[in-house]
């Protein structure tokens, strides 16, 4: 497999994203490097406007 591809971020489809990346790693995965960093974005594109 080609490096670029190799590193290539990937989820699978039908993955709950919130709940899936807000799981906490365990030590043994961060000690085997099998953790990742992940942050969160959001974009409010209607700031201060209620329904």
């Amino acid at each position: 497999m080609k490096e670029k591809e190799k590193n290539k971020p990937t989820i699978a489809p039908g993955i709950d994203n919130d709940e899936e990346l807000s799981q906490k790693a365990t030590e043994e995965e961060i000690k085997e490097g099998e953790a990742t960093r992940v942050i969160t974005m959001s974009w409010d594109e209607n700031p201060g406007e209620t329904k």
